[in-house]
């Protein structure tokens, strides 16, 4: 693997870091998206805002995700429409536990926020039922180290999925 491939980045929580390879080669647009803001230190001082659990999800879900997101919080930006959206199918990358992906409003209409999954997700790889487009979301990751801080998050999921008490994300820097 090329060292242009194979970047690694820290994400410190006060539960624990987490060390995550980002997949340069096979999601080039989507992990140069997240590498560009994590050298601008736009995740730096942010939180994870939102755990997603089988037990506090809406009724409406045509099917239930465990996935840990954080960043910057949709409502206080705009996405960026120009994103391409680079699928799973295309990328080869699926949503496995550990999976590191971009959350999106549509597909390349992103907000700086990721999630990654506690657990294999196949329904948000492309063609499954968790988005109605189909388009899935776009994987760019993986953790590497660190799953039992993914654990410790979600030890802190709350009864719904938007946390009253946020988990700080202290920093995310390259490795």
């Amino acid at each position: 693997m090329s060292e242009a491939a194979d970047r690694r980045v820290l994400i410190s929580t006060p539960l624990g870091d987490m060390r995550v390879h980002v997949d340069v080669a096979r999601a080039p647009e989507t992990a140069g998206y997240f590498l560009r803001d994590v050298a601008a230190g736009l995740f730096d001082g942010t939180s994870f805002y939102r755990i997603a659990t089988d037990a506090n999800q809406d009724d409406d879900q045509p099917v239930t995700i465990e996935v840990v997101q954080g960043g910057v919080r949709q409502p206080e930006v705009a996405p960026i429409p120009s994103l391409r959206h680079e699928s799973t199918a295309e990328t080869g990358l699926c949503h496995e536990r550990g999976t590191i992906s971009l959350a999106r409003f549509a597909p390349g209409a992103v907000y700086h926020s990721f999630f990654i999954c506690r657990r294999d997700e196949p329904s948000l790889d492309y063609g499954g039922a968790r988005q109605p487009d189909g388009q899935g979301f776009p994987a760019f990751g993986k953790l590497v180290e660190g799953f039992d801080v993914l654990d410790r998050l979600f030890e802190a999921a709350e009864a719904q999925e938007l946390l009253s008490t946020e988990i700080p994300i202290l920093r995310i820097r390259l490795l």
